[in-house]
């Protein structure tokens, strides 16, 4: 698959392209639910959520405290800025 270049907003990206994107990075799809994905890192864990206008982000349980922290990023950032972003951890 060819990807547009990663300083392309990922609004530029198809469906496809970032499906496979995600699966490289080593996320894995929900079945039931298609626009979800999960990651596993060994410092942390993380839920991905392709919505309407951006890409929400869920670190489960890790807060200072134990909570989850959420971070949304929209499509207009350029795939590498969502990646560095996302991928850094929480």
């Amino acid at each position: 698959m060819i990807f547009p270049s990663s300083d392309t907003p990922l609004y530029n990206h198809p469906l496809p392209a970032i499906e496979q994107w995600l699966s490289n990075l080593g996320c894995q799809q929900d079945l039931q639910n298609l626009n979800c994905w999960t990651i596993r890192k060994p410092s942390w864990n993380a839920q991905i959520s392709l919505e309407i206008e951006e890409l929400a982000v869920c670190y489960l349980k890790a807060g200072a405290d134990g909570s989850d922290i959420k971070r949304a990023f929209k499509y207009s950032l350029s795939r590498q800025d969502i990646e560095a972003a996302v991928f850094g951890g929480p």
